[in-house]
């Protein structure tokens, strides 16, 4: 995923109301749009190095979006709106191991009344849906964890997925690390216990993980290697 313009860096000042965060660019404070509505722990001490985008939209209020934020030297991706776009390219270019390149894919695609996955990808073989989740928590080195706030939402994903693989579709959830420090992920059972229960059932259930990395650059971000993933049971 290529970023539309040229990042701006600038220096994190506070984040407030959950969407609004304040950031310092020279001598100048701007407040821009959060898009990560979790609790971003860890990541927002004030002083932290940040990367914001300016959006082509004049009518939009706010004019810029906050995208990566640098803990140790670590840069993290903070803008959910950008993973599926990350998976999207990873699709096209055949970085996902576990998909050919031979393939239709179709995002955002609907499964009986009110879900819609974020991606049906499609072969003569099989059909697979995959919903894709944006992970910026690390508690420990080297380790990444999902979620980093309790998430109704993720847990009616699982039962939905598990619903579809009774329906003959493959099924997978894609954990996005948008951060390249971490060599293995798991799921942050004191978080949600809900949620890491339900996954672990749904695992031994046909629900497939798949765990990537990113690499940063200055013109975006790429799905970068497979991590390794820790069932909790």
């Amino acid at each position: 995923m290529n970023f539309d313009n040229k990042l701006i860096p600038g220096l994190l000042i506070k984040r407030y109301k959950r969407f609004f965060v304040d950031v310092r660019v020279n001598n100048q404070i701007l407040t821009v749009h959060c898009p990560n509505t979790g609790s971003m722990h860890g990541l927002l001490d004030q002083g932290n190095k940040v990367w914001i985008s300016k959006s082509n939209n004049p009518k939009r209020k706010l004019k810029y979006t906050l995208e990566i934020i640098e803990v140790k030297k670590i840069k993290v991706g903070v803008n959910t709106h950008s993973t599926n776009k990350i998976v999207h390219d990873a699709l096209q270019n055949n970085l996902i191991k576990e998909f050919n390149n031979n393939m239709d894919i179709k995002p955002e695609t609907k499964f009986g009344a009110n879900t819609r996955f974020d991606f049906l990808v499609s072969s003569k073989k099989y059909q697979s849906f995959i919903e894709v989740k944006n992970v910026t928590l690390s508690r420990k080195r080297n380790l990444a964890e999902f979620p980093d706030a309790e998430t109704s939402r993720g847990l009616k994903h699982i039962g939905e997925l598990i619903k579809a693989s009774k329906k003959k579709f493959k099924v997978y959830i894609l954990f996005v690390i948008q951060r390249n420090d971490c060599n293995s992920f798991s799921i942050a059972k004191d978080i949600d216990p809900n949620y890491a229960n339900a996954l672990s059932k749904a695992v031994k259930n046909n629900l497939k993980i798949l765990c990537y990395d990113c690499k940063f650059s200055p013109k975006g971000i790429k799905l970068n290697r497979q991590i390794k993933f820790i069932l909790n049971e």
